[in-house]
């Protein structure tokens, strides 16, 4: 029974116009593939490195590709043909195109080539599982953690000093760490080479740095006798190289939105849908749970009036993952607290929002996120309004807590900002760990006729976006009051259509994995 009388059927309705809306991109997205596809092709088979103008070799290669008119067939039926006639391992190989020593153009696709390209795919997809298991026996051994899980994050530009940060709020009782990725990055067509000392805003996101920070945080999870969790954001133009990084790596939880980069990153649509295909392939194979960014929304459009666009794209995004192969267990789905402090019973349309994503997606480790919009340099009222949220989080029992910290609206968070955030997390949530087992709501009271409004606004929505269809619709600005044409933004000239001989083993293999992992 639903605590908030949300009706069934129209919860019913909704999912299958979500589903309707991501089949019909299906066809689209079946027959195209993008140079971040095919360049993470080569990082999963080992490709890694840059050449003598720090250019990534992934790239180098898929541009060679492109310059012989080859890429429509995919990068890797070539480039094992040059693994196999020149008998040498796969980083060799890279590096003799970048050298020169080898020419994309000069070899040929043949049946020997193939074989050599599903054997390294095998292999690769063999070295992912292998970190799945390691993570499986790991979590196995350390101490149960309640949900939500507590999560914070490191920003300093430095990947050596987010190392060290990340163990301090990992000791201060921190579950999940996320390393703020570096302003911009998303924008980036290519995937910066090894570990990084300076950014903006961020540490940029590199598998070097990827590597950094999860040995520290297996070092301390050893002594604490606990699993902490890694966390990064495979978004933007090189969401599934990302995505495969961090499964090459063992990162657990990723930000990944089909909407997200279209909408606050101004990538392009046909770009984003294709991209999130693939990497949400990759992290439902890798054992990774996904944040989608729903919460984004609010910064941009009113939190009470836009709350039923946050539900829809919940819908939509279950919907795209479902396609990938990503289980509801993986699902974070994003929302946030973000409505006026000041609005009289806030708290109850927050806390119906909150208890209505939870009744809606029941087995989904739902990330709710902190207020951020109306925190101001009063560092009281911010810390009381964290706790707030903190309430909420325990009551609603949402999978991952990204903690509020009080100085949001001031500066980066210190280490005491964390801690402070991290005790009053800890108090709440540990005094009122079983409130929404023993609270129920008044029968046509205020928060149940707050989430069966925003049910009936979200469907209305749907219904409207299966009928109109999803480039239409962002089009004309109907989530977060954001204008997207289909042809616009950055990376379509990334996007090309599969030839009939396309050849990409790597993406063949993981869909069967993953369909054999679903069949149990």
């Amino acid at each position: 029974m639903s605590k908030l009388g949300l009706d069934p059927s129209l919860i019913s309705q909704a999912r299958a116009d979500a589903l309707q809306i991501a089949e019909s991109m299906d066809e689209f997205i079946a027959g195209r593939s993008t140079v971040a596809i095919e360049r993470t092709a080569l990082r999963l088979l080992g490709v890694d490195g840059v050449d003598a103008e720090d250019v990534p070799l992934p790239n180098l290669l898929v541009e060679q590709a492109q310059a012989a008119d080859a890429l429509t067939e995919g990068v890797l039926g070539r480039f094992a043909a040059a693994v196999n006639e020149t008998g040498r391992d796969v980083q060799t190989v890279a590096e003799g195109f970048a050298s020169g020593y080898l020419h994309l153009a000069a070899f040929e696709i043949s049946d020997e080539a193939k074989q050599t390209a599903e054997k390294l795919a095998i292999e690769a997809l063999d070295n992912v599982q292998a970190n799945v298991d390691q993570r499986n026996q790991l979590l196995e051994a350390a101490e149960d953690r309640p949900a939500p899980l507590h999560y914070v994050i490191v920003a300093t530009g430095n990947i050596y000093e987010d190392a060290v940060q990340a163990v301090t709020a990992a000791r201060q009782g921190a579950d999940i760490i996320a390393v703020i990725r570096s302003t911009g990055q998303s924008l980036l067509d290519y995937v910066p080479y090894g570990p990084t000392t300076e950014g903006f805003g961020g540490t940029y996101a590199t598998q070097a740095n990827f590597k950094i920070v999860r040995e520290a945080l297996d070092e301390v999870g050893e002594e604490l006798g606990r699993y902490i969790r890694l966390c990064n954001y495979c978004s933007g133009l090189c969401m599934p190289e990302i995505a495969a990084m961090g499964a090459i790596e063992r990162l657990d939880v990723m930000l990944n939105d089909a909407l997200y980069g279209i909408l606050f990153r101004d990538i392009n649509p046909q770009r984003t849908f294709i991209d999130q295909y693939f990497s949400r392939m990759i992290n439902a194979y890798a054992g990774v749970i996904i944040n989608t960014g729903e919460d984004n929304y609010l910064t941009t459009a009113d939190a009470i009036e836009a709350a039923h666009t946050v539900l829809a794209s919940q819908f939509i995004n279950e919907q795209f993952a479902l396609k990938s192969g990503l289980p509801e267990e993986q699902m974070g789905l994003g929302h946030a607290m973000e409505m006026n402090p000041n609005i009289e019973n806030g708290f109850l349309m927050e806390l119906a929002q909150a208890q209505m994503a939870r009744e809606i997606f029941p087995n989904a480790p739902l990330k709710y996120m902190p207020p951020t919009k109306y925190m101001t340099g009063n560092i009281f009222k911010g810390h009381i309004q964290d706790a707030l949220f903190n309430m909420i989080g325990v009551w609603t029992n949402q999978g991952i807590q990204l903690l509020g910290m009080m100085t949001e609206a001031m500066h980066t968070p210190h280490m005491h900002d964390r801690y402070l955030a991290l005790e009053n997390a800890q108090y709440i949530m540990n005094n009122m760990r079983d409130l929404g087992e023993e609270i129920e709501f008044k029968s046509g009271g205020r928060i149940q006729s707050r989430a069966q409004e925003v049910l009936a606004e979200a469907a209305e929505l749907l219904t409207y976006v299966k009928d109109t269809g999803m480039f239409n619709v962002l089009s004309a600005g109907k989530f977060a009051d954001v204008f997207r044409p289909v042809d616009g933004g950055k990376g379509l000239d990334g996007v090309f259509e599969k030839s009939p001989d396309y050849f990409n083993p790597i993406e063949t293999h993981l869909r069967k994995r993953l369909l054999l992992a679903a069949r149990g």
